[in-house]
């Protein structure tokens, strides 16, 4: 049975009931428990946790209240840290960015450098095959012209032409390391 149905049934028996003098009404206290027991039974389950929900109602709001200060409080922490990382990030990039434009440029000035010495290296050496070449082709021509003049021994012009072939060499070699004593002092 319903509840609507069991209510409707106790206000027909309220208005059946005998009146009396000055508007009162005789009523079975049975025939009232009766229907108020069968109005409780079939109330849905829902009601009676109402009925404790209101009961408990400050401490339920006092729970639910302090559950959301909770959570306020955690979201603005995780906001701080979420802040702090971003700025710990920005940071980082910034230094990054830094290192790198510092390695760049250090990496720039080591390959000018190495561009420097490596033509300074080779114009010496330039020089020196230079000098060298200038010697083979004197002993060559002094070859040359002791074997076209058959009757002067062979091995004197030869050994006049290595001796000036290397007095040549030392010539030129001093020459080139001269500028550089001179710029060492200075």
């Amino acid at each position: 049975m319903s509840v609507e149905r069991v209510l409707d049934k106790l206000e027909a028996y309220v208005r059946e009931g005998t009146w009396l003098p000055a508007g009162y009404r005789i009523l079975s206290e049975e025939r009232l428990v009766e229907l108020l027991e069968k109005v409780r039974s079939c109330l849905p389950e829902e009601v009676s946790r109402a009925r404790v929900i209101a009961k408990d109602q400050d401490r339920v709001i006092r729970v639910a209240q302090e559950k959301a200060d909770a959570i306020i409080t955690e979201a603005s922490s995780k906001h701080e840290e979420l802040l702090d990382d971003h700025e710990i990030v920005k940071r980082a990039r910034a230094t990054a960015e830094a290192v790198l434009r510092d390695a760049e440029e250090r990496a720039k000035r080591v390959r000018e450098g190495a561009d420097t010495y490596a033509g300074q290296v080779l114009t010496e050496l330039e020089g020196r095959l230079g000098a060298a070449l200038g010697s083979i082709r004197k002993g060559r021509e002094a070859l040359e012209r002791s074997r076209s003049s058959s009757v002067a021994p062979a091995a004197q012009p030869l050994a006049d032409a290595a001796a000036r072939s290397k007095r040549a060499a030392f010539d030129h070699r001093a020459a080139d390391e001269a500028p550089a004593l001179k710029s060492v002092e200075v």
